[in-house]
């Protein structure tokens, strides 16, 4: 009897390396302004050059990694103004779709978003940055893939792609325990099917993460323009 995981199609090369360079830009491995190259990152995820290229490619395509005429490739910069341009355009997306779980099965989401809020809790109390960013990514991203929106979801994906690096700089001087979560009230307004307070809560959590961020587009290593 063959195994029904037996029986589904491998997940293409370029697309699993494509999922480990998207996680390492989300959560902080590759930070603002470092250079890399092809054949660097083959070498670090141990594989060939073609799927890296590919999956480049893509990231490229969604402003996650920028390249540069002698070939050169590198995370882009942060600077005061294209920090503020990507929360003005987070806020008005991902509100906007956030409120719209309120037609998806919104108690069982509850339900996975408070286990996933204690746990970020905990990441928070004991300043464990690299698990909150994992934490804070998987609780937004539980919510906006539950509307299974397919111009929303994109959109708001390839802006957190753009942030990542930068916030994890942020946290990292930071720390988190000075964080305020809003996620209650997020998961309170799901319960109580309120797509208002839903879209309150999670303004005010971006607006949270960019204040902090803001302060922080003003230090001279970090203001250079991409």
């Amino acid at each position: 009897m063959t195994l029904a995981s037996e029986t589904l199609p491998a997940t293409p090369a370029h697309q699993r390396i494509y999922e480990a360079l998207r996680a390492m830009l989300l959560f902080g491995e590759l930070p603002p302004g470092r250079d890399v190259t092809l054949l660097g990152l083959a070498e670090e995820l141990g594989v060939s050059i073609t799927p890296v290229r590919e999956a480049v490619r893509r990231l490229i395509a969604e402003r996650a990694l920028q390249f540069h005429g002698n070939r050169r490739i590198s995370v882009p910069r942060m600077s005061a103004t294209r920090l503020t341009e990507l929360y003005d355009v987070r806020a008005l997306l991902e509100p906007e779709l956030a409120a719209r779980a309120v037609f998806a099965d919104r108690m069982a989401l509850a339900d996975h978003l408070e286990k996933v809020d204690a746990q970020l809790d905990t990441a928070i109390r004991n300043g464990e940055v690299a698990q909150y960013l994992r934490l804070n990514y998987q609780f937004h991203f539980a919510i906006y893939s539950a509307v299974k929106s397919e111009v929303y979801l994109p959109m708001v994906e390839s802006l957190w792609l753009q942030v990542g690096p930068f916030l994890r700089v942020v946290c990292g001087r930071m720390g988190t325990t000075n964080m305020i979560d809003h996620h209650k009230a997020a998961i309170a307004a799901l319960r109580d099917n309120d797509a208002a307070a839903l879209k309150t809560a999670i303004n005010d959590d971006l607006k949270q993460g960019f204040d902090l961020m803001q302060k922080e587009a003003a230090h001279p290593v970090l203001e250079l323009e991409i």
